[in-house]
């Protein structure tokens, strides 16, 4: 059952603007009224469940996924702002001056806090969750799969598991190195990365940083699972079909 209503995330600009969140709820949801479920938290979640609210007409179709395949996780996702540039902005852990994106005033961790320290605590609240860090897991795509790898280095206490597809590593490669060289991430963190064959071409220093990345996350202790997936490209059309993966390699089916 999906269920969408209308947030606002104060210090982010524009301020008051108001967005969608969308929370998918199970089957066995209401078929077990005992029973708690964990909570998988994605980005975009414009494009999260349908074509027909997608940014650019093509979803990660999770509503079907979730219906055929009965996984017993709820779903909470949270629309991106699509003004400008304030996206990237708010997605980025990092400000960059001089990017290949243009000036980017880094606000991810403005939005990781309200999604760690407000909206979490919520769906804890009124919804039958399993609120521990090993049941709470985060996804996203590109700077959202960049968000997401900050979530689990920054709030390691708050997200046990993250997807990172096609994350945008090469905007600022010497800052997610930093990042991941002092992230104090707790050992039995899960991660799965994916790119595309077809895109890793796109951005030379993607090739450069995951090296490091794979080295920083394993020194740590990280659970990691990276594919490079045949003939996959930067869309959603890719990334849907990553969906079986992601979900059994995060342990929420």
């Amino acid at each position: 059952m999906l269920h969408t209503w209308s947030v606002t995330i104060p210090q982010l600009k524009p301020l008051g603007l108001k967005r969608r969140a969308y929370l998918y709820l199970p089957r066995a949801y209401d078929e077990e009224p005992d029973r708690r479920f964990p909570v998988l938290y994605m980005l975009d979640g414009q494009n999260v469940f349908l074509d027909s609210e997608a940014s650019f007409g093509r979803s990660w179709r999770m509503y079907d996924y979730m219906n055929f395949s009965e996984a017993p996780v709820i779903i909470v996702a949270v629309e991106s702002n699509r003004i400008g540039n304030n996206r990237l902005c708010e997605y980025s852990p990092f400000t960059h001056t001089e990017s290949k994106l243009g000036e980017i005033e880094g606000r991810g961790r403005i939005m990781m806090d309200w999604m760690a320290h407000t909206l979490k605590p919520q769906i804890d609240k009124y919804f039958r969750t399993l609120p521990d860090r090993k049941h709470t897991a985060i996804a996203g795509s590109s700077m959202g799969g960049l968000l997401s790898l900050y979530a689990v280095c920054q709030y390691s206490d708050t997200f046990g598991r993250a997807a990172c597809l096609s994350p945008s590593l090469w905007v600022d490669p010497d800052k997610v190195r930093r990042m991941l060289k002092r992230a104090r991430i707790q050992e039995d963190t899960i991660v799965y990365m994916d790119y595309g064959s077809d895109e890793m071409g796109n951005h030379p220093e993607t090739a450069d940083v995951l090296p490091s990345a794979f080295q920083s996350l394993y020194a740590k202790g990280v659970h990691l699972t990276f594919r490079i997936v045949p003939h996959g490209v930067h869309s959603e059309t890719c990334w849907e079909e990553q969906v079986p993966v992601l979900m059994a390699c995060l342990g929420l089916i």
